[in-house]
C-alpha cells in the first residue's frame, strides 16, 4: 500500500471510491474495491493504518476472524495490508475529512481533507469505526504548546527517547508495552497511572511489576498535575498523589490514555444518524444520501453486530453498489475470484501488475 501524508493540492484527485478509515474494515474495503475493478483512495486522520486495533490493543488476540484461529490485532492489520498490495491503493494518513459536497451534476462528490487534499469521487465508503478517533489529551493548557516535541500521544519508534527521561502515562496495553519497550534505551522510564489496577493483558501487567521490582521502571500512582516548561522546553512534571504532589524530572511525556470517538465533521454531512452512528439499509449499507455508504462500527441498523467480520460483509455489498455509481452504464458480471484470470494474474503474479493499473 502506498502510505503517504500527501502535501496540499488544489487539483482534485479523481477516483472511483474514497474510503474513510484505514482500520481492518477500511483495509478490506480497499482490497474488495480492487477485486471488482474500482480505483480507491483511503483516508485516515491517524498517522498509521490499523485504526482502533493498533491504537488501543495491538497485541490483544482476536479469535473470530474466519480461517484464522488466532492472531493479534497487529498481525491482522499486517495481513490485510499485505492483501491490498497488488492493488496499491494510496493511503493518505494524517488527513481528516472535513467537507463533503455533491457536485453540480449530482453524480459525483467532492471530498476535502483538513490538510487540503481534494477528491472527485463517485462514491464514499465510511469505515470510520465510531467516527474519527482522536487521542485523549492531557487536560492542561501548557500541554498543547509542547505537543509533538515533548508531549506525545503516539509512539512509532524508540530512537527519539534514547538516553532521555521519559514519563509514560496510562494504564492500558499501549502504555505498558511502551514503558517496557523504552526501559532498555531511555535514561529513566516512569510509568504514571491513576490507580493500582491496569487495563492491560495480565501477562503484560506481571512483566511491568517484575520490572518495577527489579528497578528497571519506576511506577507512580497518581495523575499529571502540571508541566514545568518555562522556556518552552520540558523540565519536569508534577504528579498529584493521594498524599500530595511529587515532582519528577522529565524530557518527554508519552500520554497513552486511549482514543475517543467522535463523529466530528461527519455529523455535518446531512446523514441520518442514530445514537451517534450512521443509519443504513441492509441491502447495500447505503446511508440516507445515495452514494455515501457506512460499514463497520459506524453503521447502525436492526440487529447490528459490532464484529470485524460483519464489517467485511458490509463492505463487500456496499462496494458492489458503489460500482453502479462509478460505472452507471456498465453492467457488472459477478465472477468468483477463483475463476477470474485477471485477478489471478495480478495477485499471483506479484506486485508488478499493480503498476499497470491507474485511477479512473
Amino acid at each position: 500500500m502506498d502510505q503517504t501524508s500527501s502535501p496540499n493540492s488544489t487539483t482534485a484527485i479523481r477516483t472511483d471510491v474514497v474510503i474513510v478509515g484505514a482500520g481492518p474494515v477500511g483495509l478490506f474495503a480497499a482490497f474488495e474495491a480492487g477485486v471488482i475493478g474500482l480505483s480507491c483512495h483511503v483516508i485516515d486522520a491517524l498517522d498509521a493504518v490499523g485504526g482502533q486495533c493498533i491504537e488501543l490493543y495491538p497485541e490483544k488476540p482476536i479469535f473470530d476472524i474466519p480461517a484464522i484461529p488466532v492472531c493479534t490485532a497487529r498481525e491482522l492489520v499486517e495481513r490485510l495490508t499485505q492483501q491490498c498490495k497488488p492493488f496499491a491503493p494510496p493511503v493518505h494518513l494524517g488527513h481528516r475529512v472535513m467537507h463533503v459536497e455533491q457536485r453540480s451534476d449530482n453524480k459525483r462528490w467532492q471530498v476535502t481533507t483538513e490538510p487540503g487534499l481534494v477528491f472527485d469521487t463517485a462514491a464514499i465508503v465510511l469505515c470510520a469505526g465510531n467516527g474519527a478517533f482522536v487521542p485523549q489529551r492531557i487536560a492542561l493548557e501548557e500541554a498543547r504548546a509542547l505537543e509533538g516535541r515533548y508531549v506525545h500521544y503516539a509512539v512509532r519508534q524508540r530512537a527519539p527517547f534514547v538516553n532521555q527521561r521519559v514519563i509514560v502515562a496510562g494504564g492500558g496495553d499501549s502504555a505498558l508495552d511502551w514503558a517496557l519497550a523504552l526501559r532498555d534505551v531511555a535514561q529513566r522510564v516512569t510509568l504514571v497511572h491513576r490507580r493500582q489496577a491496569f487495563r492491560a493483558a495480565e501477562a503484560t501487567v506481571q512483566e511491568v511489576r517484575r520490572a518495577v521490582a527489579a528497578g528497571e521502571l519506576e511506577l507512580i500512582i497518581g495523575t499529571i498535575d502540571a508541566l514545568d516548561a518555562p522556556d518552552g522546553v520540558l523540565r519536569s512534571v508534577m504528579i498529584k498523589q493521594i498524599g500530595g504532589t511529587v515532582t519528577v524530572g522529565a524530557d518527554h511525556v508519552i500520554a497513552l490514555f486511549g482514543l475517543v470517538a467522535e463523529l466530528g465533521p461527519i455529523a455535518q454531512w446531512g446523514l441520518e444518524t442514530l445514537g451517534g452512528r450512521v443509519t443504513v439499509d441492509t441491502s447495500h449499507y447505503e446511508s440516507s444520501r445515495p452514494g455515501i455508504f457506512a460499514v463497520g462500527d459506524i453503521a447502525v441498523y436492526p440487529n447490528k453486530q459490532k464484529l470485524i467480520l460483519s464489517g467485511f460483509h458490509e463492505a463487500a455489498l456496499a462496494l458492489r453498489k458503489a460500482y453502479t455509481y462509478a460505472f452507471p452504464d456498465t453492467k457488472r458480471v459477478h465472477v468468483h475470484s477463483s475463476y477470474d484470470p485477471k485477478l489471478s494474474e495480478l495477485i499471483l503474479g506479484g506486485e508488478a501488475g499493480a503498476a499497470q493499473r491507474t485511477d479512473a
